[in-house]
């Protein structure tokens, strides 16, 4: 097969593996709020650091367009944006090697990593934010490989940055790292102007869009919810950061297994490869990992997507440095086993005596399985768990008020209270 046609069928391969593992009923989190305001069918056109306006505007147009119902419209965008993210984490790995089987790795190794194959499996904003993400890492690597479109992809950079903003006010860390980038090549002084000027623009429109509904010029950066744990997130101890930065290395572990030691010595690969890509994707993933791991939430293991995507770039630069090496190029295929590796550690934790107190205490959501296991295959529902008046040890208000008034509108609907927890 031509390489050309490579990353398209890893796009297709991985719309396979998401849809197969996708949610049976809608899970917990956000993800009944994301639905519900699909259903109602009424456009977001406000910007706030939760309201996310292009992921559940987008869901709301496919569902008016294709007539499909609110959960698979979700569900479209979702696995659609994950495929994509892996998509261009091929066609950016592969502009930095000749060999084709190491952006090929690299992109199942991302696809397969445990953060963003969780949330290539709910409904959640984070797979479009990483696509968007990875479509603007894609032009940076490309202004530089590649001089013959480097004007077009410096310009194409600042765009989808700016679009980037529109989903989610986390990738305002990438700022820095984009003013280095465009410094780089001051040089190209039309073109930089130029790119600036349409990122001002793009980013711009989330602030003016506010301001003419009436709201103030910062509101792009509030919101409607308790900010609590903004002060939680500067008021820990030593000990409590320390423990925060291990968690974070699990996770990295956790998520990248073996590959992780590649993506450690590909980020120096990387420096002495080139400096001027090193140094705008050093300064945002240290912000973008230094952010999630010290961010006072509960699910703060989404935040540190952003930082992965240039992660990955890091394994690719790993597998270059010993793509010479038979061994590397023979094993490499192991990536394919990463599911058993989650299977491994959920049969092995569970087993433990150590795990009993938490399985219980999760056991409403369905225990480890949730935390230890990417796919979400006859998963425990928010809106079953709320018609049925369940409990649990931690506050739910924040989702039960959502999946009432889901299923209320159901109800509305015609459907009876046994079909609505199916959903």
């Amino acid at each position: 097969m031509n390489s050309k046609y490579y990353p398209f069928c890893i796009f297709f391969i991985f719309i396979f593996i998401y849809a197969l593992g996708s949610f049976t009923r809608i899970p917990f989190a956000d993800c009944v709020g994301f639905v519900l305001n699909t259903e109602k069918g009424e456009l977001e056109t406000v910007f706030s650091s939760t309201s996310h306006p292009l992921y559940i505007n987008t869901a709301i147009l496919i569902r008016k367009i294709t007539g499909v119902d609110a959960i698979l419209a979700n569900r479209i965008v979702v696995i659609f944006s994950a495929a994509l993210t892996v998509f261009f984490v091929y066609k950016t790995v592969s502009l930095l090697t000749d060999k084709t089987w190491i952006p090929t790795v690299s992109a199942f190794v991302f696809g397969l990593s445990f953060s963003f194959w969780r949330n290539a499996e709910i409904v959640e904003v984070y797979t479009q934010n990483a696509a968007l993400i990875m479509i603007f890492l894609y032009f940076l690597v490309l202004s530089y490989q590649c001089e013959k479109k480097r004007n077009t992809a410096i310009i194409a950079a600042a765009f989808f940055l700016g679009l980037c903003l529109w989903l989610h006010i986390q990738n305002i860390f990438f700022i820095p790292s984009f003013l280095l980038f465009l410094y780089y090549f001051r040089q190209n002084r039309k073109t930089v102007i130029l790119s600036f000027l349409v990122f001002l623009l793009v980013f711009g429109a989330v602030f003016l869009v506010n301001y003419f509904q009436g709201y103030p010029l910062n509101s792009p950066f509030n919101s409607n919810e308790d900010i609590g744990w903004v002060r939680n997130s500067l008021n820990k101890s030593f000990g409590q950061y320390l423990k925060d930065f291990l968690v974070s290395l699990i996770y990295l572990v956790y998520n990248f297994n073996v590959f992780a030691i590649l993506g450690i010595i590909g980020v120096f690969e990387l420096y002495k490869f080139n400096k001027k890509i090193f140094y705008p994707l050093f300064i945002a993933a240290v912000l973008h990992y230094g952010f999630a791991t010290f961010y006072a939430v509960s699910d703060n293991y989404v935040f540190f997507i952003p930082s992965y995507l240039i992660f990955i770039i890091g394994v690719g630069m790993g597998l270059r440095k010993y793509q010479d090496l038979t061994w590397v190029k023979k094993w490499s295929p192991l990536v394919l086993l990463t599911p058993l590796f989650y299977l491994f550690s959920f049969l092995m934790i569970s087993s433990l005596p150590q795990s009993k107190d938490f399985k219980e205490k999760k056991a409403y959501k369905g225990g480890l399985k949730y935390y230890l296991l990417p796919w979400m295959n006859n998963n425990v529902g928010i809106v079953e768990f709320t018609a049925e008046k369940r409990t649990a040890p931690e506050p739910m208000s924040w989702m039960t008020i959502s999946a009432e008034e889901y299923i209320k509108l159901k109800i509305s609907q015609g459907y009876s209270l046994e079909e609505i927890k199916k959903f």
